[in-house]
């Protein structure tokens, strides 16, 4: 029989297809395809059949052969048939399977339980993300949004975005830009990729100076571009600004000066200083990564280093902590020379952000509401961090919490060579989190240090408690 097909689609509330095809009469065939839609898992329990007169118009088979085929699998137990119900899948799973004896699996060692409690840094809590706020936004966004902007994308990114972002990067982090040098992309990592290309060939080139500890997955993105990065030794004052004039010849340095990452702490003024001097004598870049700005507790506002010289710096943002990482908006604010390049590298149309999410984003900032849901995070964040120190003075007083002052995480400083036990302990207690040496550059020379970076912003308020309690099980004694 000719192999044909049927869309179920209308109704049964599934896409689903059904292929009759294979040796055998109609009806035969039809029980088959019907049997193995089930046996898949293609037509779930409870899910209703189409009338046999409609099935059998769309076959183009005779509606006796339709009817035939329900009443055996009715009376095999595949389907089921009550009136005024119609024909539904029978709530089984498939045929039972032959008895067999199990064959005994190989001995393994105990594995950990699964994490039940996640204390990972840069993520903040999902269930505060701003839904009424943003539904709203969206609401008055599209209403009042010209019909053009729902055409091809402008791959700089929406004019309403780009000034409103214009206005409150100059407000809160003292960036100093117009719209005309912003760029809409999907975070800072894409912002990287389109600056370095991959592969080589990008608009920015290698050597790149970059923090000893930092983020490893942007490490791997410049290293796939074919870019060598060089790191920087950090102290007390941030990342040693005075070790590019060492010798160390590289065309730009990436930093995170407002929050170092993970170890905590702003780049201090005299190095914001000394590195746009760097960059101004040598016609160096400086690519700056503005991690977790918005959050900062026991410390002054420390404004973007991009303030100093619009010229010689590349700021980096996005909402991946202040809304929530699947909201994909970012941006670069660019110096002028590079703007063109940029633009080139997304290409004619913008294939990376939305452009509702865009809009949204533009009314969520312009009406105020983005501010109020910073401050609000802030104030619960910086909560839940006083409650982290609050459990260790209390009951690992001999552990020492860096980097506290601002950001979505903490550093816990452990004595020499028990990192990696107490990551292993922690993994045992049920946490998920990450050691420091994770996000030390592999070429690194300065001093080891022992450390777990934890995050306190994703666990729920119930089990955020007992998340502290267990931290403090796996953590070396005194």
């Amino acid at each position: 029989m000719a192999e044909s097909w049927v869309n179920l689609a209308e109704r049964i509330g599934s896409d689903l297809h059904l292929e009759l095809s294979g040796a055998g009469g109609r009806r035969a065939v039809l029980i088959r395809a019907l049997r193995d839609a089930v046996r898949e898992g293609r037509l779930a329990p409870g899910t209703r059949l189409p009338p046999y007169r409609s099935l059998a118009a769309d076959l183009g088979i005779a509606r006796n052969t339709v009817a035939d085929a329900y009443a055996e699998l009715v009376a095999e137990g595949w389907l089921t048939a009550r009136q005024g119900s119609g024909t539904r899948v029978a709530d089984r799973a498939a045929p039972p399977a032959r008895s067999r004896v199990p064959k005994r699996a190989p001995s393994r060692p105990a594995t950990p339980a699964p994490p039940a409690y996640d204390l990972r840094q840069g993520r903040p809590d999902p269930a505060s993300f701003p839904r009424t706020a943003w539904l709203a936004a969206a609401r008055r966004a599209l209403n009042s949004a010209p019909n053009e902007a729902f055409g091809p994308g402008d791959p700089q990114g929406r004019v309403e975005l780009r000034r409103a972002l214009a206005g409150y990067l100059g407000r809160v982090r003292g960036v100093r830009t117009d719209p005309e040098r912003i760029v809409v992309c999907s975070g800072v990592a894409h912002a990287l990729r389109l600056l370095f290309g991959s592969g080589g060939g990008g608009l920015l080139r290698g050597p790149l100076a970059v923090e000893s500890y930092g983020l490893g997955f942007h490490r791997s993105i410049l290293a796939a571009a074919g870019v060598r990065t060089v790191p920087l030794g950090l102290d007390e004052k941030g990342a040693r600004i005075e070790e590019l004039t060492e010798g160390r010849r590289v065309r730009g340095v990436l930093l995170t000066p407002a929050h170092q990452f993970p170890t905590g702490g702003p780049l201090h003024p005299a190095r914001r200083a000394a590195v746009i001097d760097w960059a101004r004598a040598r016609g160096g870049l400086v690519l700056e990564d503005d991690y977790d700005g918005e959050f900062r507790y026991d410390r002054e506002p420390v404004g973007a280093v991009q303030g100093l010289d619009p010229e010689r710096v590349v700021y980096m943002g996005s909402v991946s902590k202040s809304l929530s990482p699947g909201v994909r908006l970012g941006w670069l604010v660019l110096p002028e020379h590079l703007i063109d390049g940029v633009l080139a590298a997304k290409g004619e149309r913008e294939a990376w952000a939305g452009v509702t999410d865009q809009l949204t984003l533009a009314e969520l900032i312009e009406s105020g509401h983005y501010d109020r849901h910073v401050r609000r995070m802030r104030q619960r964040y910086r909560t839940r961090r006083d409650q982290l120190v609050a459990v260790l003075a209390t009951h690992a007083p001999h552990i020492s919490p860096t980097g506290v002052a601002a950001g979505l995480h903490a550093v816990l400083r452990l004595p020499p060579g028990t990192e990696q036990s107490t990551a292993k302990a922690a993994a045992w207690q049920g946490l998920a989190l990450e050691s420091l040496a994770e996000f030390r550059h592999p070429d690194a020379t300065m001093p080891t240090s022992d450390g777990l970076v934890v995050g306190y912003s994703t666990p729920p308020e119930h089990a955020y408690g007992a998340a502290l309690e267990a931290l403090c099980r796996a953590l070396p004694p005194a």
